[in-house]
């Protein structure tokens, strides 16, 4: 009678155990594992390593605006197709995925709020619808931010996310770049402060126009900053390209952008802002006898 017995192995496959999905987050710059929960207490930065997750327009007007203070404006303003382009799918069908992905009728929302107590007109470009691009209600919407601060004369916040000008409606996509700078010089004549604050990424036709424009610039760290892509502009140029020569930091050191400032420090540093801008040329109420 053998001692030892050959063992017997199942054929039977144990399953894993499922893991539900959309609990946690992988950090891409330390690997980090972070809760999506701890993660959006920490407006959407890794709190390790600083790095930036991707936010919306509407959660980041609930992160900078003070509670109750948002009045949107110009929301019913949608896009039309003029051109009537048509590549793999009709630009009528792109922009209708857009708006039941995002519940936005463009890439922009605009509307007055307060920071800290301080009146603003304030856009937020969202990434998600489109890319961010700027199309013309998207040029029309900033254009109308811009102008509500001239009325107003209040200071006036956009805050750029895009990949730049809208393809699919050609020129009249174009023409929202010199809509809204020349909005801005009047706003510039009119010494109204205009803040200029820049996401990732920023690149195109917004970049090169309102985007840097501000009187201040500020950026979240690490933002892809650029007007074309890499590859594009070596060979244009036929010069070899430093290494990360369209990130914020890279810009700040050459004097494009004025500061970089952590998403969760943004209110405050805007508060800072506007109080030198605009408070302080406030005229003070007269004194009662």
């Amino acid at each position: 009678m053998p001692i030892f017995h050959k063992p017997k192995y199942s054929t039977v496959q144990v399953k894993k155990k499922d893991i539900p999905q959309g609990l946690w987050q992988k950090c891409p710059a330390s690997g980090e594992i972070i809760y999506n929960k701890e993660l959006e207490q920490n407006q959407n930065v890794v709190p390790k390593s600083g790095y930036h997750f991707p936010i919306g327009s509407r959660k980041r007007l609930g992160f900078l605006l003070d509670e109750g203070s948002w009045d949107e404006k110009d929301e019913s303003l949608k896009p039309t197709d003029p051109l009537e382009f048509k590549d793999s799918k009709t630009y009528k069908e792109r922009v209708s995925t857009y708006q039941s992905k995002t519940g936005l009728n463009d890439s922009v929302v605009g509307g007055l709020g307060k920071i800290h107590g301080i009146p603003v007109s304030i856009a937020v470009m969202d990434f998600k619808f489109g890319g961010g691009s700027l199309g013309s209600v998207a040029g029309e919407k900033i254009t109308r931010a811009i102008e509500r601060a001239l009325e107003l004369k209040i200071p006036c916040v956009v805050i750029s996310c895009s990949g730049g000008a809208r393809m699919q409606e050609g020129i009249l996509s174009l023409m929202q770049m010199a809509k809204t700078s020349a909005a801005l010089a009047k706003l510039s004549e009119a010494k109204i402060p205009f803040i200029s604050v820049l996401t990732n990424p920023t690149t195109g036709g917004v970049t090169a126009s309102y985007a840097t424009l501000g009187d201040v610039i500020i950026s979240e760290p690490g933002a892809l900053i650029g007007f074309a892509g890499r590859r594009v502009i070596k060979e244009a140029t036929n010069e070899d390209l430093p290494e990360g020569f369209q990130t914020a930091e890279f810009l700040m050191e050459r004097g494009l952008i004025d500061q970089i400032v952590d998403r969760r420090e943004m209110k405050g540093k805007l508060r800072d802002i506007l109080s030198a801008l605009y408070l302080k040329k406030q005229p003070k109420p007269a004194k009662s006898a």
